[in-house]
C-alpha cells in the first residue's frame, strides 16, 4: 500500500507533468493542534511548477491541484501550496 506522500506524488506527477515538484509532510509541526488525526499525514506543503498552470489563476490552479487529489483530500486537515508555471 502507498503512503500518502507517494499517492500526493503520483497523482500529481500524472495531472501535471511538472518540472519541479516537492511534497513535504509538515504535520510533525502541527502536532497536538486542530486537525491532527495522530495519523502524521494530516498536515501538508506542496510546491509544483509546470507549464500546465500557464494562464491560470492562483484560484483556478488551486481548484486544479484539489481536482487532482481527489478522495485524498477528505484525508488531509491542511494543504499548502507553491504553484507557478
Amino acid at each position: 500500500m502507498a503512503t500518502m506522500e507517494e499517492t500526493i506524488r503520483d497523482r500529481l506527477q500524472s495531472a501535471f507533468a511538472p518540472d519541479h515538484l516537492e511534497v513535504r509532510n509538515d504535520s510533525a509541526r502541527h502536532a497536538g493542534h486542530a486537525g491532527d488525526d495522530g495519523s502524521g499525514e494530516s498536515h501538508w506543503h506542496v510546491a509544483i511548477r509546470s507549464a500546465a498552470f500557464a494562464g491560470q489563476s492562483r484560484v483556478a490552479r488551486h481548484r486544479a491541484v484539489h481536482a487532482a487529489l481527489g478522495d485524498v483530500m477528505s484525508r488531509i486537515h491542511a494543504l499548502s501550496l507553491d504553484l507557478s508555471d
